[in-house]
């Protein structure tokens, strides 16, 4: 009786301590019954400052500042916030829509939208870059599709209101096949339009002399980018045959790309045609809510 009682007092101790140590195992992630099989569950994860979550963390894009980069659990992927996304229209592009005072910037934003193509404070989070297009890349960062399946530039969070992509310029210098060109322009459209729900999408062409004038290959791009748009029902403008239409040739400053002034007039043009298509931005109380979390 007496060598039991003194094994129990020495059992009970370890008894103790294994309860508690094995309590502080790590605890089973939570579980989302809605998410995607082999998708990331639980709530959102902060990549800027520190990427790990305690229990309760309540972080969400609400409570994260311009410029933080976090994880959608609902596709795996990076996405940054910003300032005010019910204003914000996604610009994918190419050099045609890089320069800060580029002329499909300057149109959305006189359409009341703050575009967002190269990020926060020049962070780098590009949608899109000179050189760069449906197919091209430019060894920085891959074409549209490519970049934005590995993580080259990163989307917005939230729900904007109109994503707005252009190109095509750099396709046609670089030989991309039309067959090139239509797979990876409606691998990206279905891509962003699974992301983005509920925003409006509109495609901007090639801008280029008419074919009658030399627009050559840039303006076939631009003929064949209407047939996709108008395939998955997205709203064209064609600048195919803007420079000589307009008389914009000598506002052009390399033969390819624009003057300030030339950009100052094509953003002119680019909005009035926005506009028509109905796409001003809509009061923010219109604006869809934040999708995807």
């Amino acid at each position: 009786m007496r060598n039991a009682s003194a094994l129990f007092r020495l059992a009970a101790p370890m008894f103790v301590l294994g309860v508690v140590l094995g309590g502080c195992g790590q605890a089973p992630p939570s579980q989302n019954p809605d998410a995607a099989p082999g998708s990331r569950t639980g709530s959102v994860q902060a990549i800027h400052g520190s990427s790990s979550r305690t229990p309760g963390d309540t972080t969400t894009p609400a409570t994260l500042p311009p410029g933080s980069v976090l994880r959608n659990p609902a596709n795996g992927r990076d996405e940054v916030i910003v300032e005010d996304i019910r204003h914000t229209a996604v610009l994918i592009g190419d050099s045609q829509s890089e320069p800060a005072n580029a002329w499909p910037r300057q149109a959305l934003a006189a359409l009341g939208y703050k575009p967002f193509f190269c990020g926060l404070g020049g962070t780098g989070f590009f949608c899109g870059l000179g050189g760069t297009g449906f197919v091209a890349s430019n060894g920085k960062t891959g074409n549209y599709i490519t970049a934005l399946q590995r993580g080259d530039w990163k989307l917005p969070s939230g729900a904007p209101p109109l994503v707005v992509i252009e190109g095509g310029g750099n396709d046609a210098a670089q030989g991309a096949t039309d067959a090139q060109i239509v797979s990876n322009a409606e691998q990206l459209i279905s891509t962003l339009q699974q992301r983005y729900p509920g925003s409006d999408f509109v495609m901007v062409g090639t801008l280029a002399r008419g074919a009658n004038y030399g627009g050559g290959r840039r303006t076939q791009v631009d003929t064949l980018l209407g047939t996709i748009a108008q395939k998955n029902g997205i709203p064209f403008v064609s600048v195919g045959d803007w420079l000589t239409r307009y008389k914009l040739t000598g506002l052009l400053a390399d033969g390819l790309h624009m003057t300030a002034t030339g950009h100052d007039t094509l953003g002119i043009l680019l909005a009035a045609r926005l506009k028509a298509l109905g796409l001003e931005a809509k009061d923010a109380a219109e604006a869809q809510p934040a999708a995807g979390y």
